[in-house]
């Protein structure tokens, strides 16, 4: 199996250099304050913003978000050694729903299935920003077409330099690499009116320099010298290069079998699933024999969080989603969840993914059990958790998966419109939420 590649940006350009190259990588968005990681470390060095070269922020970017990504992956690890609790094994199509036919410890359950925190080698999460100097000015996203349109007037006829920032991390090890890599770029003499019907198709104002080499500004480069992927945002070669510094081989970052796993498919035709949404490895439907399509060529995890009062320990609420109305059975209450990413152990997965979707930040819960439903092809394992005493959770809709986040009180969970499958396994739930919460209270 291909180590596991993580991508800390949403950039679909890079995303697609690295896929095109063999690499599936995983996107995780590490919502760095790029202008605060620039001024902090300029006042750590005595030095203005104003004076840190292009060559040296770019890579100094990089790595900050590559290592937002890594310690996100280092609380996940962290919530799911400490997790405590009985795992619950269902397999409802010979033994009926509900029925619990297996029960081990979480931890014997992860030694079963180490997931990416216990791997030998990697995920290799790899960080890159990039931005154009010009006169020694360095420019990064206009995000305004005022910005976008001086810019491209500046840029017209002339020569500049894209420099792009690399990091990669080797979340096995925590070892980090980094460097930048940089290619002239000459503009042509595009019109007037080539400005005003490019800013028009919205493409310049949020990538660097206000142009691509990969989209509606490529007709208007005339000429390159250097690699031409690093305009495009990511340097195959130097990402190689780094990777070699891990001791890591460059083939072995190849999913051989990537193009088979693109099958995503229609979640609900009777809503438009958002055009930016980008299939992750592990997305897909798998034909189950219950006669149902399941989301996860994985599987998938989800977590159930409960809050209890810090007196009594008797639970109050639980941190209940409401589902985007383009999901499966949308509009309905579940958990926040999805499928399990290559390489992920559901434990892993699900923390991700309620993470992702929820806000629910790993290093503020307490893991208590699991309960896997188990089809055999295709699973759902629902993790058990509590809010940590003296931590507080703050639900947020990080994406467009939810209409809202919220703390449900625990008792009105059942008068929720719940989606089919919670509905059916609430009353269970609620029981065992109860009775962990009866023998796990220490003041």
């Amino acid at each position: 199996m291909a180590i596991p590649v993580i991508l800390a940006s949403k950039s679909k350009a890079r995303r697609d250099v690295l896929f095109h190259a063999g690499i599936r990588p995983t996107i995780r968005v590490s919502h760095v304050d790029e202008a605060a990681v620039v001024v902090n470390t300029a006042a750590q060095q005595g030095i203005s913003p104003d004076d840190m070269t292009t060559q040296e922020r770019v890579p100094l970017l990089a790595r900050a978000k590559a290592a937002a990504v890594y310690r996100d992956y280092l609380a996940i690890a962290a919530t799911a050694a400490t997790a405590v609790g009985e795992q619950h094994v269902s397999h409802p199509l010979s033994d009926g729903f509900g029925t619990v036919c297996e029960t081990s410890t979480i931890q014997e359950a992860l030694e079963q299935h180490r997931g990416m925190t216990n791997a030998m080698a990697g995920p290799l999460i790899i960080g890159c920003d990039s931005m154009f100097e010009l006169d020694g000015v360095p420019y990064g996203k206009p995000h305004t077409v005022e910005h976008a349109r001086e810019r491209l007037h500046l840029m017209r006829g002339r020569t500049g330099t894209l420099w792009t920032g690399h990091c990669v991390i080797d979340a096995a090890t925590g070892r980090m690499v980094s460097r930048a890599s940089h290619a002239e770029v000459t503009f042509a003499n595009y019109s007037d009116s080539d400005i005003e019907r490019y800013i028009a198709t919205g493409e310049p104002l949020e990538v660097a320099g206000s142009f691509t080499l990969d989209g509606f500004g490529g007709a208007f480069i005339d000429g390159i010298q250097g690699d031409p992927s690093g305009i495009i945002g990511l340097s195959l070669p130097l990402t190689r290069q780094l990777v070699e510094e891990l001791d890591i081989d460059w083939t072995d970052l190849w999913n051989l079998d990537r193009d088979t796993q693109q099958n995503g498919g229609t979640i609900n035709s009777e809503w438009e699933t958002p055009k930016e949404n980008v299939l992750q490895p592990g997305d897909g439907f798998i034909d189950c024999a219950c006669g149902h399509k399941h989301w996860g060529l994985n599987g998938a995890a989800g977590v159930l969080l409960a809050r209890r009062d810090a007196e009594t320990g008797i639970i109050t609420d639980v941190l209940m989603q409401h589902r985007a109305l383009w999901s499966a059975e949308g509009g309905t209450w579940g958990i926040p969840g999805g499928a399990i990413a290559d390489g992920e152990s559901p434990l892993e997965g699900a923390l991700r993914e309620s993470f992702e979707e929820a806000n629910i930040r790993p290093e503020n819960i307490t893991v208590v059990g699991s309960y896997l439903e188990d089809h055999g092809p295709w699973g759902y394992t629902t993790v058990f958790a509590f809010e940590k005493p003296g931590h507080t959770v703050e639900p947020r809709a990080n994406d467009d998966e939810s209409l809202e986040i919220a703390w449900v009180p625990f008792d009105e969970v059942r008068n929720l419109k719940l989606l089919t499958a919670m509905k059916t396994d609430w009353p269970r739930f609620e029981e065992r939420l109860r009775r962990i919460a009866a023998t796990t209270f220490d003041r």
